[in-house]
Formats: structure tokens, sequence, C-alpha cells
């Protein structure tokens, strides 16, 4: 018997049986090295909770078109997770790669082998990630795959395999290739005479060469078998079944074991269509020294806290998703306007605010698609500007990256959030707009209040990315708060903050870009101007800005070290009709630097360490204030 057969493919619904031929002394050893492979296909179902085990082959090499509507769409949710086997097609024969791969576990050179990876989707992407890289993923399959590729060439049938130009005898593949051609006449060539097998197959390019061999078949059968198919081969055929009868024993017993307890999992399992996720934050924090805006000293008292999300991750069609955050936090502000230990909205931490850790709703919204290019956003309680996808795309090395509140992004996006909707499209690879509106009183049907009848935020954006590296952003918000609410940046002096007891008014302006100098450097930084309208009294102008150095995977992958410097905002200019608190006309006399170093430690893929310290300079923008100095070590939990 020659020493490697040929491989038979017997299909079925839901498995695919692999009969390798290798020589009839079979050794124990191999035995073992086929179990344990099919042992750690188990395992890695049972360690990840995947309820199906399929194989799927994966044809990078479809019409430009079709990629670009695959990729443009930015959420890749999925319902289950699925065990994937990633086959790249060689025309030689549709899935040689799967045979060659359980080869290699019993000692087969590996150098005659194509690639076979293994891939585990996990649905939602995450609702920190930059959905904004898929036009990067995009633009990189499009440098790697011309458009008008040899792909487009049509094949012509050919009659013997030395029609093929570039098959070699000396090709591992040419005796299979040889009795493709010359018995069954399912292999095609291009009509220059090549045959191009080691790059990969369409989905046409396979669909037309299983009907030729199904065509072939059909024939064979209605032929009968008695010239057709030769009484060597079927005696091989029979003893590899012999010779293979205790693996393929094995082998079913593992597939009924596996489908008995995908059946189990999918009785017992949470839900069909949502997954769960948790982010657990726990920090020490202190005010390492200096004064408050009354220039008086501030205690100095270490602190201990914790905030506690759990996001459910809800998919109907695969495409939208239903997002329900549950959140609980113990994490008291260093200061907000007029209150706090600094009596100042400046300095404030990036994950503060307190619940006294009771459950509450952090998060409830659902977006879907209604083209492959643009998502709508319902937005039903607690949402900013930022879960509308509109500014982490914008400063992505410092947006989950920096301690502060100021340091995440351009504070213009604050002045309101809670209920509405919003829309993102990309028009291309390079032009992008959002569309948003807020309120923080949707839900209160009192006067002033409302969806449309109290305060709100409504943004208007567009984003523009040049190349891959560089991206800038151009804001517009209008916003309206009545004197009965809050009013604010969140960040800032008190003036910048406060309403001076009427209804304000607000036109802000920004623009924020992103520039990835090198891998391992990277720019972010912002300019933003209000101008606030105090009805009946009068204007006022407030301005802020910073600028953030990054470098990305310093130390270790997935770690990322930053300095941050800015202003956060201040009022510049007050008419002198209006009196917010210091006197008619009196805006912030002295300017506040916000400088800010953290290095996030990557330990692992789910644990983070981020030491940071904050320096504001002047604070509340008076240089009568002395400089505050605040210290944090933020741990970060993600399962």
């Amino acid at each position: 018997m020659p020493k490697n057969f040929s491989r038979l493919f017997l299909l079925a619904p839901g498995i695919i049986t692999i009969f390798i031929g290798i020589s009839p002394a079979v050794r124990a050893a191999e035995v073992v090295n086929r179990t344990q492979t099919i042992d750690e296909l188990l395992s890695l179902t049972d360690a990840t909770g995947a309820n199906s085990l399929q194989v799927n082959y994966s044809v990078p090499t479809q019409p430009k078109r079709v990629r670009e509507e695959k990729l443009s769409e930015f959420d890749t949710s999925v319902t289950a997770n699925t065990l994937s086997l990633h086959a790249p097609f060689n025309q030689t024969i549709a899935v040689k790669a799967i045979g060659d791969e359980v080869d290699r576990a019993v000692g087969k050179p590996a150098e005659s082998y194509s690639p076979l990876e293994t891939d585990w989707s996990n649905g939602n992407e995450g609702l920190k990630s930059n959905r904004s890289d898929v036009r990067e993923v995009a633009q990189l399959a499009d440098d790697s795959i011309p458009e008008n590729d040899e792909n487009d060439d049509p094949m012509n049938q050919v009659t013997s395999v030395t029609q093929l130009s570039d098959v070699r005898p000396t090709d591992w593949a040419y005796e299979a290739l040889r009795s493709l051609v010359e018995r069954y006449g399912v292999i095609a060539g291009y009509p220059d005479g090549t045959f191009r097998g080691n790059r990969a197959m369409t989905r046409y390019e396979f669909a037309a060469g299983l009907n030729a061999a199904l065509t072939r078949i059909t024939e064979i059968i209605s032929r009968g078998t008695e010239n057709a198919v030769r009484r060597e081969d079927l005696a091989t055929l029979n003893k590899l079944q012999e010779e293979f009868a205790t693996e393929l024993a094995v082998l079913r017993g593992r597939v009924d074991g596996l489908e008995a307890r995908t059946a189990e999992l999918e009785l017992t399992q949470f839900s069909t269509t949502t997954k769960l996720d948790g982010e657990v934050i726990f920090a020490v924090s202190s005010i390492l020294g200096g004064h408050n805006a009354r220039d008086r000293e501030i205690p100095r008292i270490p602190t201990a806290s914790d905030r506690v999300r759990f996001n459910l991750s809800t998919s109907f069609t695969g495409k939208d998703r239903l997002l329900t955050r549950l959140q609980a936090g113990n994490v008291v502000p260093f200061g907000t306007t007029n209150a706090g230990p600094t009596l100042t909205n400046e300095g404030r931490l990036e994950f503060d605010g307190d619940t006294s850790n009771s459950v509450g709703i952090g998060l409830l919204q659902y977006r879907f698609p209604v083209s492959a290019r643009t998502y709508v956003y319902l937005a039903a309680a607690g949402n900013g500007f930022v879960d509308l996808d509109a500014s982490a795309q914008l400063t992505p090395h410092l947006d989950g990256t920096a301690v502060s509140l100021f340091a995440l992004r351009n504070p213009i996006y604050n002045y309101d959030g809670g209920t509405g909707f919003g829309l993102r499209h990309l028009f291309n690879d390079n032009f992008e707009l959002n569309l948003g509106y807020l309120t923080s009183n949707g839900s209160d049907p009192s006067a002033e209040r409302g969806l449309f009848d109290g305060k709100y935020a409504a943004l208007a954006q567009l984003i523009i990315s040049p190349s891959k590296q560089f991206r800038i952003g151009l804001t517009y918000i209008n916003s309206y708060s009545p004197f009965t609410t809050n009013f604010g940046l969140a960040t800032g002096s008190n003036l910048a903050n406060s309403n001076g007891g009427t209804a304000v008014a607000v036109n802000s302006y920004g623009v924020t870009t992103t520039y990835t100098v090198t891998p391992n450097f990277a720019i972010d930084g912002w300019v933003g101007y209000s101008h606030h309208r105090y009805i009946g009294e009068g204007d006022g102008e407030v301005w802020n800005w910073a600028v953030g150095l990054t470098f990305p995977d310093v130390g270790k992958e997935g770690s990322i070290a930053g300095f941050v410097v800015g202003m956060e905002p201040k009022l510049t200019s007050l008419s002198s009709g209006v009196n917010l608190g210091s006197g008619n006309g009196v805006a912030d006399k002295d300017t506040s630097l916000h400088l800010e170093a953290f290095y996030k430690y990557h330990l692992n893929d789910n644990i983070e360490v981020t030491p940071g310290l904050i320096w504001l300079t002047a604070p509340n923008h008076n240089e009568d204030n002395d400089d505050i100095f605040e210290g944090v070590v933020r741990t970060v939990f993600r399962f």
C-alpha cells in the first residue's frame, strides 16, 4: 500500500468526517495525538461556553464592494459564541487544510501545509472600542487586494495537467491535480494557461468547482461504476475504513458528547440573545496638598472607593444592540461648583460619582442600523454624547486611559445628557457625521421639563480622516438650561459653571484632533469655545484647551503612558450687567493650568493598574489659591 493514501471526505449535516491515509502500521501514539486534538477542541468549547462547533471556510478575496459593505458595518455583534475553524481555500482541494492540520498532530512535516487558524467570536466588540477603526481595517484590506484582481478572470476547463504552465511534477499536490483533471475533468485553468494554486478561492469559484464535481459524480453514477471506479480504489477505501475504525468511533463519540453538552447549555444558558460583561474599579486617591477655591488648606485624607458596572448587551438581529447598564459606586468627587474639599470642578476624577453603592440604571440605549454605513441611537437614560459614539474616536489615546474627567475629551460635550437620540453616518472612509439630542429631564412632565421643553444639548459634528494616522473633528453644540436646573460643563471654574439665577442659552464650538505619529507615540488635543447668553442679563465667553502626549506599548504591550497639559473651562469675559457671584461683570481673573501624568499598566486582558498625578496651578483660575496636587491609583477589572 502506498505510504500516503488520498483523503476521503464524507460530508453530512453538521459534521465533516475526515479519513486520513497513512501507513497501515498505525502507532498507538498517533491515535493518542488525534484524540488529544479532539480533546483540545472540546476543552475550548467548555472554557468559553460555546454552544456550537462549526467549520467555516473563510474566503478573503471577495469583490471590493462586498468587502466594503461588510467592513463598514461598525458593529460585528453576534448572539452566540462560536468556535470557527477558518481554513483558506486552495483550488486543489477545498477542505485539504483541515486534513493537513490533523496530520500535523501526528507528525507530518509542517512545511507542506496550508495555514489553519482558530478564532473565537465573542459577541459585541465592547462599549469603549473605537468603531472608527473599521475604516482602517477596510483600507488595509483594499491595500492588500487590488479591486480588479485576477479573481475576475474567467477560467477554462483543461484536459491535461500539462496544460497548466505553473504546475510542476515536483509540486506536492501534483498527483491530486492530475487525477482531478485527467480522470474526473473538474479542474479549470486561467486563459493564460496558469492554475495559480497558491492564491485563495472566491466563493463563486468554489461553487463552480463543486457544481462540476457533483455533475461528474452524477454522470458516473448514471453510467455505472464498472469502468469509472477501479477495484484498487475501492479496496483502498475499505482498508482505510478498517484502519481508522477506532479513530472514527472516538470522533463519533466526541461529537455525540458535544451535541449533548450543547443541548444542555441551550437549556440552562442565561439568554440566547444577551451577553453580560462587567467592569469593577478599585481606587485609592487623596489630595496631596494645596488650597481650595477660597484659599483654605485642603485636608489630606486618603480614600478607598469603588465603581461597579454590569453591562447587558442584547442583539435581536445580530447587528443591533440593546445596552442595559447596572451601576453602583461610592466615589465622592474632590469638588464640585462651590462644594466639596476643593470647592471647584477642577481636578475631578473621571470615574467619580456617589450612589452609596446603591444599584441603579446607569445607561439604557438601543442602537440599530438603517444602512450599512448609518446607525441610529435611541437613548433612554444616562447617555452622554460619548455613548452616541461621537467623541471617543477623536481622543482615542486619552478616553478610557486618563485619570481626570477633563483629560478624557473636550468639555463642551458635557452641557447635558440623559435621554434622547442620535445618528452616526459614515459617508466613506474619510468623512463621518454625528448628530445627537440629549436632555436630562426627558421623563419629567413638569413645566420647563420633558423631552423638548426643558434643559437639552443638541450636537452636529463632522469628522474628517485624511489618513489612518490623522483625524479631526469639527463640533457644534447648542444647549439651553432653565434657571431651575443644574448648569455647566462638570469641569472648570465656578464662574464657568454658574448661571447667575437665570436661564442660559449656549452655543459651543470645538476642534478636536488625534495624530498617531508612530505606533508608540501619539498626540491628542482640542480647543473649545462657548458663548453663554444669560437670558435677559448679558453674555459671557468660556474657553478651554488641552494637549495630550501618549506613548502606547511603553514598558509592555497594551500599556500606555501619557502627559496632559491644558486649561480647564475659564470664563474669560462677562457683560457688565451679569453677576455670577463675584460682582457685576467679573470673570475669572487668572489662568489655572491642568497638568496630568499617568501610566496605565496592562497586567493582562482583564486587569490594568493606573497610577496618576494631577497638578492644578492657581485653582479656580485664581492665583491667590495655592496649587493643588492630587494622587490616584486606579485598578480596573474587566470580565
